[in-house]
């Protein structure tokens, strides 16, 4: 495990108030399924750059700053400036474990593994590891409500985990009109509600918390489109950050050459 000290000069914060004032260059996208009442509108805020060799897994703002982690040989958690896409700060994994979803509570880093069944906790400024924990599930996203950690599997079930003995308090099954959603993966606690990416879509579900039903969809097939035509290598979507005080999602994916800042217009 390495770690690397951080030279970033540059804040995410201060990039929001850059282009927070950028609705007028926005960029509509309008759906064709204009009938499906659940899908969420959006438009484009900005791009910013992506590093092409991120197998991204998960996607943190946290008091301004932007982190990220990866999955494949040579996982790892690393502070991004998000001007470049460049790695600031880094942890880089034992090749045994293969790196998930990262969530940021109480100035601590908690990361998945993918079916190690194993966790780890790292401090937030200094990156140092100060624990392990076991679940006896596949480990894909993580986010937080501020009580609990909130966990997929990779299935249609998202569990909430206690903070201190990180054990399993409940789950739900994650379902809309058609029935169980499958294959969650990437999650980001928003408001109130539940995002989740569907692996291997371009699909991000919001949903209730307590009862598991899906509530919207966002549709960003055309994100997935535009980056493909930028670098057919692009693997699938994954990645989902919010910036509470612009109200702005960052929207990346596995070794894609761009981040997308949108902003939900309803």
């Amino acid at each position: 495990m390495s770690v690397f000290s951080i030279k970033s000069t540059l804040r995410f914060t201060g990039l929001v108030l850059v282009f927070f004032s950028c609705t007028p260059k926005e960029k509509k996208q309008e759906s064709e399924a204009i009938k499906d009442e659940t899908l969420i509108p959006y438009s484009i805020a900005r791009l910013f750059p992506h590093d092409r060799t991120a197998f991204t897994q998960g996607l943190v703002i946290e008091k301004g700053r932007l982190f990220e982690s990866t999955g494949q040989k040579g996982s790892w958690i690393a502070e991004v400036n998000i001007s470049t896409g460049a790695q600031d700060k880094k942890i880089i994994l034992d090749d045994k474990y293969f790196g998930e979803g990262i969530t940021i509570l109480n100035n601590k880093i908690y990361q998945l593994t993918w079916q190690s069944k194993i966790g780890f906790i790292y401090d937030v400024n200094t990156f140092k590891k100060t624990g392990e924990f076991a679940y006896d599930h596949e480990g894909w996203g993580i986010t937080h409500d501020g009580k609990q950690l909130i966990v997929s599997d990779g299935t249609n079930k998202i569990h909430f985990k206690d903070t201190v003995s990180l054990k399993d308090e409940h789950s739900i099954i994650v379902k809309d009109k058609a029935g169980v959603v499958k294959n969650l993966n990437e999650l980001e606690y928003i408001e109130g509600y539940i995002y989740a990416n569907q692996w291997q879509t371009n699909n991000i579900y919001k949903i209730d918390p307590a009862t598991g039903n899906v509530v919207g969809k966002l549709d960003l097939s055309a994100l997935g489109e535009e980056v493909r035509v930028k670098d057919p290598q692009a693997d699938v979507l994954n990645g989902i950050a919010y910036e509470k005080k612009s109200k702005l999602l960052l929207i990346t994916g596995k070794q894609w050459p761009a981040t997308y800042a949108i902003r939900i217009t309803k």
